[in-house]
């Protein structure tokens, strides 16, 4: 449980990251896609992945997830502003259910009478910890379409998790080198599309941008080090750590809004982190 650990707590230093950002006014896309040289950078010095024997990689996998991990937080983004943060989250915090299917149905884990209630609370945690109240935006109403973002979260961020668990747990190449490929190709993507908004005038090389970016890569480089660390110390229980981190990631965000940002929480959304705790311990039990 000491990657999960460590993977909840690098997600969370990621989501602190991305508040300030908006904060200080950092181009969100450009830290995006530098934080991607520095995960580069990260993985090649510390894990030394091995790229000799480049014909047994899983390049489909490789491919999505370079292609998925970028494009997400575009779509993201949109999301939020079309839809609205609230139904948005909703969205990304109801994906769990994606992976949570494939880890009995595609992974082949046992399904037990006390995995399936911490799961159960695991969900009930998520609904609790959902901001509720409407949002007071003076933004106009949301395009007819705009549903199609919420559903491309859900989609694109369970995909996500199954593919760094297909990831995680083949035998024919490190994950060392597998980290390594992907962030190439997510890096590589970025880039393109961060030079045609170059070229449109929609967003100005800065150094602050590129610094922000660098301190995000670190943190995001140990989250997706440490989720795959997890799914390989537990190749057997997927979805414990699908689990897991996702519900911890609900306890960690609250608290740091709580104690850091002064965030206020409903009587529910405590409730929320209450049962949170709850299934963790009942998950870890099980695994």
């Amino acid at each position: 449980m000491l990657y999960i650990l460590l993977s909840i707590c690098c997600s969370v230093i990621v989501s602190i990251l991305l508040k300030l950002a908006k904060r200080y006014q950092i181009d969100v896309f450009q830290a995006i896609t530098w934080n991607y040289s520095m995960a580069i950078v990260l993985t090649w010095f510390f894990l030394k992945p091995h790229l000799q024997n480049l014909p047994a990689q899983p390049f489909y996998i490789y491919s999505l997830l370079g292609l998925l991990l970028p494009s997400i937080f575009v779509v993201i983004a949109v999301s939020i502003r079309l839809t609205g943060i609230v139904r948005t989250e909703i969205a990304q915090r109801l994906s769990l259910v994606i992976p949570i299917v494939a880890a009995f149905l595609l992974f082949g884990e046992p399904l037990t009478p006390l995995k399936i209630i911490g799961i159960l609370l695991g969900f009930a945690a998520i609904i609790c910890s959902i901001p509720w109240k409407k949002e007071r935006s003076p933004a106009k109403k949301a395009a007819a379409n705009s549903w199609v973002y919420l559903l491309t979260v859900f989609i694109g961020i369970g995909i996500i998790d199954m593919l760094l668990k297909q990831m995680a747990t083949f035998k024919g190449v490190s994950y060392s080198t597998s980290l390594f490929m992907v962030t190439v190709i997510a890096f590589v993507l970025s880039l393109i599309g961060l030079f045609y908004r170059f070229a449109t005038k929609k967003s100005k090389f800065s150094w602050p941008h590129i610094g922000f970016g660098w301190i995000l890569g670190i943190a995001n480089f140990g989250n997706i080090l440490f989720y795959l660390k997890a799914h390989q110390a537990l190749a057997n229980k997927p979805s414990t750590v699908f689990s897991a981190i996702d519900i911890g990631i609900i306890v960690g965000g609250a608290l740091v809004g709580l104690l850091v940002f002064k965030e206020k929480l409903s009587t529910l959304n405590k409730v929320g982190i209450a049962l949170a705790i709850i299934a963790i311990a009942v998950i870890y039990y099980t695994s």
